[in-house]
């Protein structure tokens, strides 16, 4: 296969799938919608699965497991939500297969092996954690009660792409019950800022937090709070989301407990999760026309040493260098790889830590052994540097901390100037057409407006953001008073 891929400018869709292809990420599966996250790929989501769980433990939430199947009573319990999922819902209706008398060696459902009820494969856990919660909690003792899953879930997607959206994908998702409206707010506001801080820390992804409209909450919540990225095509992001649950779910599974006071009270509620869609991403707001770039803190290798030799005896020097260089980079917990391989070209291992987002080549060949040197190439900028062997250690340690901080300040530089105030719809739809990003706008904040906006222009509400300062003004689209402008978008 080719390793050469098709410029952003040219097909934006084909280099998104191009990437995650070539680069070894992940692939279509026999399976419709559904895809194999290859091992390189999974490395990625390692690194992103250890630092969000050490900071939900750090918060003081505890992992735990729920069953994949929802019995279909439970997932209607709340309407809300069952109406919002329904049309995604995979059902479970038969639990046998047995030989087909019609077609030798084939298999058919057996009709006698019908379920008595149906189960639905979750396309979240709402239904079947609350009514386990309701064993759980009975007094003022048991809250809050903070939970975390680590799970798959299935929602039946017709149009698919790779990591964006796919019919089953992995996520987390917290669960969580207090004693008071006011602990759940905090809760998933916490949430919200963590989903942040990560994004921008790791991912060196940078978000707006906000929340959402009537029309974009998460289906049985009071509130969602979110964070949205801008892409370098223009189009946002929705990268992680933290809802108010209300006692929606409280009172649909009857989870009460028993108040210092005496009384019985229903429990206050949120839920929140990130999956691996955020790996799309990660790839959609760093990556160029010559591969995959990570930023180091979520690359699986975040130093290659490339040798360029001649015949054993040259390797034989170069690795025994390298050695040393290896083992005091792993003691700075930097991950590094060795790549001898003689079935591969230095040319073409270049091109493929170029392609895999690899943040630190480093290159040693004879003439450097005779220097004592090392010739370092970043992965951000492209440039090449030749440093001191003895200098190299600390040298790539500090470079990747300006890797990560290079790669936020562009993201930074790029969403900022794609967030465009606007005060008519004329503008408003020249803008969503030919510049792209957010468009800051006034909006009468009735759905009506919003579903009419969405129709004409295909842009949503991304979100009202946290820090939107009140300023009166007039819809973009009616003419009506508003209070405040809002973000809109083209969205994945």
């Amino acid at each position: 296969m080719s390793k050469k891929l098709t410029k952003r400018a040219e097909d934006y869709s084909k280099w998104y799938n191009e990437i995650i292809v070539k680069a070894d990420l992940a692939e279509n599966s026999a399976v419709r919608g559904c895809m194999v996250i290859k091992p390189y790929g999974f490395a990625i989501w390692e690194k992103m699965q250890a630092e969000l769980d050490r900071m939900f433990k750090e918060t003081g939430h505890q992992n735990a497991y729920f069953p994949l199947f929802v019995p279909k009573s439970l997932f209607e319990a709340e309407e809300k939500n069952a109406e919002g999922f329904a049309k995604e819902c995979a059902v479970v209706t038969h639990y046998r297969l047995e030989n087909d008398p019609e077609r030798e060696g084939k298999l058919r459902v057996d009709p006698e092996a019908k379920l008595e009820e149906e189960l639905v494969v979750r396309p979240t856990s709402e239904a079947i954690i609350w009514n386990t919660y309701k064993g759980w909690i009975q007094s003022y003792r048991d809250l809050p009660l903070l939970i975390n899953q680590w799970a798959n879930v299935v929602r039946w997607e017709m149009r698919t792409r790779l990591f964006l959206r796919t019919a089953e994908f992995l996520w987390q998702e917290g669960h969580t019950a207090h004693g008071t409206k006011k602990e759940a707010l905090q809760e998933a506001k916490q949430m919200q800022e963590v989903y942040a801080e990560f994004a921008e820390q790791f991912m060196a992804m940078p978000v707006i937090k906000g929340s959402k409209s009537e029309s974009e909450r998460f289906a049985g919540a009071d509130e969602t709070y979110t964070i949205e990225a801008l892409m370098q095509d223009g189009k946002a992001l929705q990268a992680g989301t933290s809802h108010f649950l209300g006692q929606n779910f409280a009172k649909a599974f009857d989870v009460k407990y028993t108040s210092k006071e005496g009384k019985q009270e229903y429990v206050w509620a949120t839920s929140w999760g990130v999956s691996t869609r955020l790996i799309g991403g990660l790839i959609m707001t760093h990556s160029d026309d010559f591969g995959l770039v990570l930023p180091p803190r979520l690359a699986p290798i975040q130093v290659v040493i490339v040798p360029i030799y001649k015949g054993e005896e040259q390797l034989q020097a170069i690795s025994q260098k390298v050695d040393g260089i290896v083992k005091a980079l792993r003691a700075k917990r930097i991950s590094v790889k060795f790549d001898d391989r003689d079935t591969f070209r230095p040319g073409a291992k270049f091109a493929e830590y170029e392609l895999k987002g690899v943040p630190v080549r480093i290159a040693m060949g004879n003439r450097d052994i005779e220097n004592n040197t090392v010739e370092v190439a970043r992965r951000d900028t492209l440039e090449k540097q030749t440093v001191s062997q003895d200098d190299v250690v600390d040298f790539v340690a500090d470079l990747l901390d300006k890797i990560q901080e290079n790669l936020f300040d562009k993201a930074v530089s790029y969403r900022n100037n794609h967030i465009t105030e606007v005060n008519s719809f004329d503008e408003f739809k020249n803008i969503i057409e030919n510049k792209g990003g957010f468009v800051s706008a006034h909006w009468d904040g009735t759905m009506e407006t919003e579903n009419k906006i969405k129709e004409l222009t295909k842009a949503t509400i991304r979100c009202i953001p946290n820090d939107i300062k009140e300023e009166s003004g007039k819809c973009v689209l009616t003419g009506n008073e508003s209070a405040r402008r809002v973000l809109f978008a083209k969205a994945y």
